[in-house]
């Protein structure tokens, strides 16, 4: 019986080599053939910005003037304060991080969800040991983290076939043994698209879109309540979530994107208008 394991194994090894002759791996956001799976190629990989800096402590946007370890929070939160506590984001969002998170969404590339996972892992980890040296410094047990994706309304569901998100964070749950669940939180309403609307629009929009799924008080309570979506820019999405996890007698809730819209003054580089985004983007042109 054991000498038949290298023979699996060289077999493996053969039907890879064969695989990857006949579909190369490429790139995810260029398409270039690069050496592996879920591998950017160089140029790729140097455009991505990732958010590792000094940032805001309640919506972890880049704060590049405040010194690190430093506690911090922007103007905007300083005069309407989000309902979550830590917002952090893998990279910036830019020409690479939104093709990939397009051709999750639109281009049915479910495989992205693992490769964004993978970098979304490290904010993830730093984020649940932040609240676990809180709690010690405040004398109280350690919350249990759970990640709960963004969910999308039936209808959209239906016609998508997949959540992103939820498939975001099955892969989170993977990559850092933390566990999620995608049946808690309910989208019990389809809302029109946000681009482009001011904010007290996206708020009426969003007005009461989030609600806890029957039973999931008890579940939810106590526990430090992660937010999973792919991309954070107005963060009205965000704000409306959490604001229906904050029913649920949670002891934190924060939330984890793959990218987030951060403006120019802010992220050199970054090409995109944050006014004009959000985690429900409409326009689904991916360049092959």
């Amino acid at each position: 019986m054991a000498r038949r394991w290298p023979a699996l194994h060289l077999l493996r090894r053969a039907g890879r080599a064969i695989l990857d002759y006949a579909l190369p791996p490429r790139c995810p956001a260029c398409g270039v053939m690069v050496e592996a799976d879920r591998q950017f190629c160089l140029s790729c990989w140097s455009a991505l910005h990732f958010l590792d800096g000094p940032a805001c402590i309640h919506c972890s946007i880049p704060l590049p003037t405040a010194l690190p370890g430093q506690t911090v929070a922007c103007g905007a939160c300083l005069a309407d304060p989000p309902p979550f506590e830590g917002a952090p984001a893998a990279v910036a969002y830019g020409p690479a991080a939104r093709t990939v998170a397009l051709r999750l969404k639109y281009g049915r590339r479910v495989g992205h969800a693992r490769l964004m996972a993978g970098l979304m892992a490290r904010p993830l980890r730093r984020l649940v040991e932040e609240e676990a040296q809180r709690a010690a410094a405040e004398g109280r047990e350690e919350p249990l983290p759970l990640l709960l994706p963004i969910p999308l309304h039936r209808g959209r569901l239906w016609s998508r076939g997949f959540n992103q998100a939820a498939l975001i964070a099955a892969a989170l749950a993977r990559e850092t043994g933390i566990e999620a669940n995608a049946h808690l939180l309910v989208r019990r309403k389809a809302t029109a698209p946000l681009r482009g609307k001011g904010r007290r629009e996206r708020q009426r929009i969003l007005s009461g879109a989030f609600a806890l799924a029957s039973g999931a008080r008890d579940r939810l309570a106590g526990r430090h309540l992660i937010l999973v979506d792919d991309v954070h820019a107005s963060g009205a999405t965000l704000r409306a979530a959490a604001r229906a996890l904050q029913r649920s007698g949670a002891a934190r809730v924060s939330a984890l994107c793959w990218a987030r819209v951060v403006p120019d003054a802010l992220m050199t580089g970054n090409i995109f208008d944050f006014a004009t985004f959000d985690s429900d983007m409409e326009s689904g042109r991916i360049s092959e």
